[in-house]
């Protein structure tokens, strides 16, 4: 029988995938391979280095029984180390910026760790900084043992041991592009390293987020101030230890746009679900390939798995509210959904049996300048506030008559689906348009609605 005796033994070993769709869109000849990350138990490709930092500090003498393992993570890596230290019963504290997402930290603590969460506008080397704070708890904590992954050798030692042979044994030799992001510096430095030991011809491509620092520093030795990017788990704003330029050939840019861009397309032509630095290596995987012949074989990191990000990046609400989803990908359903007037299901409407009085208080009460009025959800007519208002003018008494004899026509009527092209074409000339959905009327959407996509 094959059984496994924990699941630390499940790491590595992880599948590669040819792309088939998305090379063929960009008119790319190469072979692109993903590299299987997310299938390691814990869903990334941190579990490598999490039990092989565990076990270099066990036979060091620094992580003893009855420990406590201390580090600060974007939560992937505290996640490997978790596994391993849930099979070997050590207590684990992880220390991450408000930046990771919810998935994660929720993650964590299901493994049974304590997390502390830092602000990640906090500056490298200041108190708040979540490195600056895991130190301090580590020192304040009897029995403890801080990894440090931006500087332990056993980081890029476990890929050298493990991703890098991998890739060498199953491509036989054959790969000639390695894609990966530089985040600690532990994949691509330890993978690079065994791989140009095999081929020094071989390129080593770090993929890296607009606002880090590895790009310049690589290129021209000085360290710029880092800016904010959304990509998690890659892109530092200072250099790191095992983060060996040497090994590594270029690095390309990429935007948080791209990066969340391909990672859901990853997903929705490949079935590739994965996260957004994933989408990252991607990019800088299609524009390597690019210029490369049939020959080629560039591989790149599927880093983790989308489940982390379904709060994040992979929901358009979220997408929108960064102003990262194109307009051509909003439609009527996705503006009304996280529109600041309310949700579809707080419609504000008039009954046409109504009192203008009655449907005139409902508009104060709700803070809206326009109802439509409806008859079994379908949409007979409108009230808006300067209409009205001209007609009581003329006749106070308007206000006991039904709404019928005040109501002006209905506001034009789109599909949920409907685009922000046609949306914005009928707001030109409407202060709203109503939303129908299986033939009832679900929300309205106005033109203030649109201010922050326009």
């Amino acid at each position: 029988m094959k059984i496994y005796k924990d699941i630390i033994e499940l790491v590595g070993n992880t599948p590669l995938v040819r792309l088939n769709t998305l090379p063929k869109q960009h008119g790319i000849k190469a072979t692109i391979l993903a590299k299987m990350e997310s299938l390691n138990p814990g869903y990334s490709v941190k579990d490598r280095i999490g039990i092989s930092m565990i076990e270099h500090a066990e036979k060091e003498g620094t992580l003893k029984p009855g420990g406590t393992i201390i580090e600060a993570t974007s939560g992937n890596t505290g996640i490997g180390l978790a596994l391993a230290a849930a099979t070997k019963g050590y207590k684990c504290i992880f220390v991450l910026t408000d930046k990771v997402s919810m998935e994660k930290t929720r993650y964590l603590k299901a493994l049974g760790a304590d997390v502390v969460v830092c602000p990640n506008a906090a500056k490298a080397g200041t108190p708040d900084h979540y490195v600056e704070t895991a130190k301090r708890i580590h020192k304040e904590t009897p029995n403890s043992f801080y990894p440090d992954q931006y500087s332990h050798p056993a980081n890029p030692a476990a890929h050298y041991r493990t991703t890098g042979p991998e890739l060498w044994e199953d491509l036989e030799g054959k790969i000639t592009h390695f894609v990966s992001g530089i985040g600690t510096g532990g994949t691509i430095s330890g993978t690079g390293r065994y791989l140009k030991e095999k081929n020094p011809a071989i390129r080593i491509i770090g993929a890296d987020p607009y606002g880090s620092i590895f790009k310049p520093f690589k290129e021209t030795g000085h360290v710029p101030e880092a800016t904010p990017y959304l990509v998690e788990g890659i892109g530092q704003c200072a250099p790191t230890v095992n983060a060996d330029m040497k090994v590594i050939d270029e690095i390309i840019n990429v935007t948080d746009r791209d990066s969340f861009e391909l990672a859901r397309e990853l997903g929705k032509v490949e079935g590739i679900f994965c996260g957004g630095s994933t989408g990252t290596n991607l990019f800088a995987a299609l524009q390597v390939a690019k210029g490369l012949d049939e020959d080629a074989i560039v591989v790149f990191i599927v880093c983790d798995t989308g489940e982390h990000y379904l709060t994040k990046f992979h929901s358009d609400e979220w997408m929108k509210e960064k102003l990262l989803l194109e307009p051509q990908k909003i439609t009527a359903g996705l503006i009304a959904e996280t529109k600041n007037s309310g949700s579809p299901q707080s419609l504000v409407f008039a009954e046409s049996t109504e009192t203008v009085r009655e449907a005139m208080a409902k508009m104060n009460e709700n803070s809206v300048t326009q109802i439509p009025v409806l008859e079994d959800g379908q949409s007979v007519g409108s009230l808006t506030e300067g209409n009205v208002l001209a007609k009581l003018l003329e006749n106070r008494d308007l206000l006991d008559a039904s709404v019928n004899d005040a109501m002006s026509p209905g506001f034009p009527v789109v599909d949920i689906d409907a685009g922000f092209e046609e949306i914005k074409a009928h707001l030109r000339s409407n202060p709203a348009v109503l939303l129908e959905e299986f033939k009832r009327i679900r929300s309205i959407i106005t033109r203030s609605d649109l201010l922050d996509l326009s």
